[in-house]
């Protein structure tokens, strides 16, 4: 199985940009990883990742923190592991609706830079889906745009939500996207916008793509409106590669794309930045809190397998990585265990078991 890079070489990190890149202490050396198990069916998920990282032998061990997403802020001891261990591994936070509270999963791209949102929506073979042929993978900007949580009162009955957009991060987030695509072979990277209406905001984010692309002429460069991206995500989606989004777009984008290749429950994701990485399911669960997933332990731990992996690869450990890949992979082909939103009845539990029994 090919090695697929969500980060780049050593040499990369030297001669071109700055991002996330841990070279391995030793062959073997065991890796510290801070893990959060998330709210709700989440814990479910990750203690099915530390079950099939146990059994298959993997060179990491958890520092495990309860952080719930109704706190008012990440705890210090929990940012303090990830600034030592450099990598974490998130179950889900429910992120209160309303009410003036700060999401934690915000909080920590702001406290740890994590600048790139990157999440890999493709086929599964064996489960099926409108469309064949989709591989997409969203890189989104994390750390600004009306996503980040920029709002006030002016009065009472009137507030204002921000939207930042700064050439420096801009231009950060085309380099990792366009630098992405030239380290695993891609083709194109499609920048989504909506700078036919905000001209100033969008139309910097769009210059900032442009001038990045002016240095990779071997890859595609193209634009596409928010609005159109949606509906060409939704009845053509195998003619976009790497796509480069702002932060909300980039939410809006990347759950569309999952739905379409096969749900959020099989995508995996990370976010990253210069120092850090926070690996978790690649799109929004949607089920955080679902007491009868809960009760029956019927959580799918799909896309945080699949997001281990990718951190087991991002750690330097890439034969691990494929080993896990592999027998989620096969799992799912055989259709025997499969958890309900994947049209089976299987607990966690089960599907679990399968993939350590595939291990090999």
């Amino acid at each position: 199985m090919a090695t697929r890079r969500f980060f780049p070489p050593l040499r990369t990190l030297i001669t071109t940009r700055s991002v996330t890149y841990m070279p391995r202490p030793g062959d073997g050396t065991p890796r510290p990883v801070t893990l959060i198990p998330g709210d709700g069916i989440v814990p479910l998920v990750t203690n099915a990742v530390e079950q099939v990282m146990e059994a298959m032998h993997a060179p990491v061990y958890f520092e495990k923190y309860e952080v719930h997403g109704d706190m008012k802020r990440v705890p210090q001891q929990v940012l303090d592991s990830i600034r030592k261990n450099k990598v974490c591994l998130k179950g889900g936070l429910k992120t209160p609706v309303g009410g003036g509270v700060n999401s934690l999963n915000v909080q920590l791209r702001k406290e740890l830079d994590l600048y790139a949102s990157l999440v890999n929506c493709f086929n599964l073979p064996g489960l099926p889906t409108r469309h064949e042929n989709v591989d997409i993978v969203v890189v989104r900007e994390n750390t600004e745009g009306e996503y980040s949580g920029l709002e006030h009162e002016v009065v009472p009955g009137v507030v204002e939500s921000l939207k930042v957009i700064t050439k420096f991060c801009s231009e950060r987030i085309a380099k990792y996207a366009f630098e992405y695509a030239y380290l695993n072979n891609r083709k194109k990277v499609t920048a989504v916008h909506k700078a036919n209406i905000m001209k100033l905001a969008d139309g910097l984010f769009l210059e900032s793509c442009r001038e990045v692309a002016t240095k990779y002429p071997s890859i595609k460069y193209n634009e596409i409106i928010v609005d159109n991206c949606c509906m060409q995500l939704v009845s053509k989606p195998e003619q976009f590669d790497v796509m480069v989004t702002p932060n909300l777009y980039g939410n809006l984008v990347a759950n569309t794309a999952a739905g379409i290749a096969g749900g959020t429950g099989v995508m995996p994701g990370g976010n990253v930045g210069a120092e850090h990485a926070v690996f978790e399911q690649g799109a929004s669960a949607g089920n955080v809190g679902k007491e009868k997933i809960t009760e029956q332990k019927k959580a799918n731990p799909v896309a945080l397998l699949l997001s281990s992996a990718m951190m087991l690869r991002h750690l330097q450990f890439p034969s691990f990585a494929d080993r896990l890949e592999s027998a989620v992979k096969r799992v799912i082909s055989e259709g025997k265990y499969r958890t309900k939103d994947l049209g089976g009845n299987s607990t966690t539990q089960e599907v679990v078991d399968a993939v350590i029994a595939n291990l090999d």
